[in-house]
């Protein structure tokens, strides 16, 4: 029997050190703050991230290589500011590699998460699965929200593992069967990435995140295929400082999260999923969406 006693418990399925933060940040906050257990996977080190502070720049995979190992410090400094004291690497730390970018030769290492052979990679989530007994799980949809194969890859081991975990015969020596009663995919909606960026070019920014249009953005949702919004606004703070923590990735000084853009911030406190397995319940807004993760349970 796991030791973990708490009367609600959500598992989320992450790729890389900061998706977590950026999609889901604020509901994890708002859950632990509401007594919830959260656990957190992550996939992988992401040691083939961009770089955004120059004094990390000789990390850089074709340098020393050494990202992987400060985005784990990033990684446990943001969980700090969340609350969340529940975070995992699956298979342990350095078990599966970034795979970089779609078509990049870094999606031929054979270390890479891309290649990562499926069952194995689920086997490594099962065991969390049975420990943790969550009624909830969250990650990504089948796109990987905007196609990187570690996002990619994560929704197929969640998925898998989820369904391995269930079944009472498949390696008992994993523990007890485990059913996920109501599973979640991260959602961008196109409404709320268009007024993000029609705030910004009102700004008077035109270029980079400004200059695109949200139908052709990949990561964002059409509006009604999203059935639930978590609204965490009085965990805002929070997100903000473990965005703040991941330096060497995010920044909050431009783009679209930038402090100075009023609807980027507010919108961080406002997370939105597709609910792809379970029934939806409890309260709902305005709009007819679930505002719990947990409604109906």
């Amino acid at each position: 029997m796991t030791g973990i006693q708490a009367e609600r418990r959500l598992l989320l399925v992450h790729a890389h050190p900061d998706d977590e933060t950026i999609g889901t940040g604020a509901t994890m906050a708002k859950y632990v703050a509401e007594g919830a257990h959260v656990t957190l996977v992550t996939c992988t080190l992401g040691e083939e991230g961009e770089i955004l502070v120059e004094d990390h720049a000789h990390r850089a995979a074709d340098r020393d290589d050494t990202l992987g190992e400060h985005r784990e410090i990033e990684l446990a400094h943001a969980m700090a500011e969340l609350g969340v004291t529940d975070h995992r690497l699956l298979g342990g730390a350095g078990r599966y590699r970034d795979s970089g970018m779609m078509g990049t030769p870094d999606n031929d290492d054979a270390d890479c998460f891309w290649r990562a052979d499926l069952l194995a990679a689920a086997v490594d989530l099962v065991p969390v699965v049975r420990e943790v007994r969550p009624q909830v799980l969250v990650t990504y949809d089948d796109f990987g929200g905007y196609g990187h194969p570690d996002h990619i890859q994560a929704h197929r081991v969640a998925t898998y593992a989820a369904s391995l975990a269930a079944a009472p015969s498949f390696r008992p020596d994993l523990g007890a069967p485990w059913e996920i009663a109501k599973v979640y995919w991260t959602a961008f909606p196109k409404s709320v990435v268009r007024q993000g960026i029609d705030a910004l070019r009102a700004a008077g920014d035109t270029s980079g995140f400004a200059a695109m249009d949200p139908d052709d953005l990949p990561f964002a949702c059409d509006d009604d295929l999203v059935t639930t919004v978590v609204r965490a606004e009085d965990h805002v703070d929070r997100k903000i400082a473990a965005m703040r923590a991941h330096a060497t990735q995010i920044s909050v000084e431009d783009g679209f999260f930038a402090l100075s853009n009023n609807l980027g911030s507010r919108a961080l406190g406002a997370e939105h999923y597709r609910l792809v397995k379970g029934a939806p319940g409890g309260p709902r807004d305005d709009d007819g969406r679930e505002t719990d993760l947990f409604g109906g349970l």
